[in-house]
């Protein structure tokens, strides 16, 4: 009985998507929903049916595949009853507004038919957000350290991060469009901005709560200015310093899609406000996707590096 339960849980994610291919086939998209040229959904779902269909073969020979697939082959059977669940209402009965919610195979349309433009339009958000995030991380762990390490500029400048610092760096948009000559270094700085705070909190936070004692062994030993910094405060502060550039990245895509909107050329900021502007929303669809798996990598990226840097800490914080 025990071996039949983990065999079918190691199945529902094939079940899953053989549930979301049948309900596609048999019910009749609305003619209410423009047609798209081809039906890109049904290929995907085929493709998904292949690819879950060979992990369920290969789970009765790798252990390390049969025991995801027990773990998670609920969620994913669930995810095949939701697209379905969605799919029904928008375009098989198009009980939702049809021009706001558009079929699954006009929104899969636009990545085979746009290919080249969303590429661009990745690649020019993954430049602004990977510059911004490097002026500001440098800045931000900079001010930290000054901060978390010397009272006397504690003293004199945090009065002004206070004041200066839980302002949205969104908010500083018409001020710095007027300000920088680029929409590019204008976006750059908004990024920038939105990193440098949780960053140089984060950092100077974690060098004021490393314990006074290794200073002071330090002080006997000799250790000069330098070393108990980079060697002491630093290294006992980067599970903080990580969590700030985790929390200023977040920030960091937030303020990317709102300065792409008003003044970029490109991105996909960009992209979902042309998109929405020509009301082809299928096209808006798209670029909410591109930026769930844009900020999914990053992120994941992230915390790859900081299980490498941080492997004592592994399993504290997960992603």
């Amino acid at each position: 009985m025990q071996n039949l339960k983990n065999v079918l849980y190691r199945a529902f994610p094939a079940l899953g998507v053989l549930f979301a291919l049948l309900v596609q086939t048999i019910f009749p998209d609305s003619p209410l929903h423009p047609a798209a040229g081809r039906h890109y959904y049904n290929f995907l779902l085929y493709i998904l049916l292949s690819v879950t269909l060979a992990f369920f073969a290969l789970s009765f020979c790798i252990a390390k595949i049969r025991e995801a697939l027990v773990e998670k082959g609920a969620f994913f059977f669930g995810a095949g009853v939701l697209l379905s669940a969605l799919n029904l209402v928008t375009a098989k009965l198009a009980l939702l507004p049809v021009i706001f919610f558009p079929t699954f195979d006009n929104i899969l349309a636009v990545f085979v038919e746009q290919t080249g433009l969303l590429l661009k339009c990745i690649g020019f958000s993954f430049r602004l957000l990977i510059l911004g995030v490097i002026w500001g991380t440098i800045a931000g762990f900079i001010t930290g350290v000054c901060l978390g390490f010397s009272k006397k500029v504690y003293y004199w400048i945090n009065p002004y991060i206070k004041l200066i610092g839980p302002i949205p760096a969104t908010a500083w948009i018409p001020l710095v469009l007027t300000t920088f000559p680029t929409p590019l270094g204008a976006s750059i700085f908004i990024i920038a901005l939105a990193v440098w705070f949780p960053v140089q909190l984060m950092t100077s936070s974690g060098i004021q709560n490393t314990s006074k004692v290794y200073f002071e062994v330090g002080r006997t030993l000799g250790a000069g200015t330098f070393f108990q910094i980079f060697r002491i405060a630093v290294p006992a502060a980067l599970p903080n310093i990580f969590q700030g550039v985790f929390n200023g990245i977040c920030a960091a895509f937030i303020a990317l899609m709102t300065a792409e909107m008003f003044g970029a050329k490109y991105g996909i900021g960009w992209y979902i406000s042309y998109q929405k502007a020509m009301m082809l929303y299928s096209g808006v669809y798209a670029g909410l996707i591109m930026i769930a798996v844009f900020c999914t990598v990053i992120i994941t990226a992230l915390f790859k590096v900081r299980q490498r840097v941080l492997g004592w800490q592994k399993g504290l914080i997960k992603w």
